[in-house]
């Protein structure tokens, strides 16, 4: 991988957080369900750096573009993860993205635009928060472990406590971090669209987390239109428990 494709990650986090300072208008982009006016504000000027660097570029709001220097490399990105929160002044909210390679996952950055915190990972170099490595807790026992929610679980789940809070990116880097134990998404049908986890998928992976789809599907997916159900734990007996206490 090209070492500066990182730093390329970085410009467009600070050029989508310049860009969203500016933003006056909370409200719904009119155009589709979920959707805000930020999300186009930060879609529009994350794209401006992209293209400049002639990556392709799979983004939540604009779909698929062809990258013009072609090298085959693709910046999935989410340009507000969390954008009900960004929207509601809840200060969870993130920019996501991950460079894909022919390889796979390449280089991953999530950055909480609220405090700034930055998560990143290079394949095979590990993961990092602000220069910080980081390491998943090692919990093994779902009845010990505190777990981050997307939805409501269909039954009791096991877990000893959990946690909802609104961005499905940041809530993978905070078990790639230790602060969580495992990562459950709830929602039925699957709801996740590739660049809402791919980024994180990465950072955890680097970590020595463990992730996987409860149904089976591969999580590497360049298809805008594909959902999965993601699921993320620090050991793999954890995740064992939690996919099975999950499935219907």
């Amino acid at each position: 991988m090209n070492p500066d494709r990182l730093d390329l990650l970085h410009t467009v986090a600070d050029t989508v957080a310049a860009a969203f300072a500016g933003v006056r208008d909370f409200g719904p982009s009119g155009l589709r369900d979920g959707q805000y006016a930020l999300d186009l504000v930060a879609d529009e000027a994350a794209l401006g750096v992209l293209r400049r660097a002639g990556v392709g570029v799979l983004s939540e709001e604009s779909g698929f573009e062809v990258g013009a220097a072609g090298t085959g490399e693709v910046v999935v990105i989410d340009p507000i993860d969390g954008s009900t929160n960004a929207a509601r002044g809840v200060p969870w909210f993130a920019t996501a993205q991950c460079l894909v390679d022919a390889h796979g996952p390449a280089a991953a950055l999530v950055v909480n635009q609220a405090s700034g915190v930055r998560y990143w990972a290079v394949r095979g170099e590990g993961a990092w928060c602000d220069g910080v490595r980081l390491q998943g807790s090692g919990c093994r026992e779902v009845g010990e472990s505190i777990v981050g929610l997307n939805g409501l679980p269909p039954r009791p789940l096991g877990y000893r406590q959990s946690r909802v809070f609104g961005a499905v990116a940041l809530d993978l880097c905070l078990v790639a971090a230790g602060v969580l134990d495992g990562y459950v998404d709830c929602v039925d049908p699957p709801a996740h669209g590739v660049w809402d986890y791919l980024a994180s998928v990465l950072i955890c992976h680097e970590a020595g987390v463990v992730t996987t789809e409860l149904h089976g599907d591969d999580l590497v997916t360049l298809d805008h239109t594909s959902r999965r159900t993601v699921l993320a734990a620090a050991t793999p007996e954890l995740l064992e428990s939690l996919v099975a206490a999950r499935r219907p």
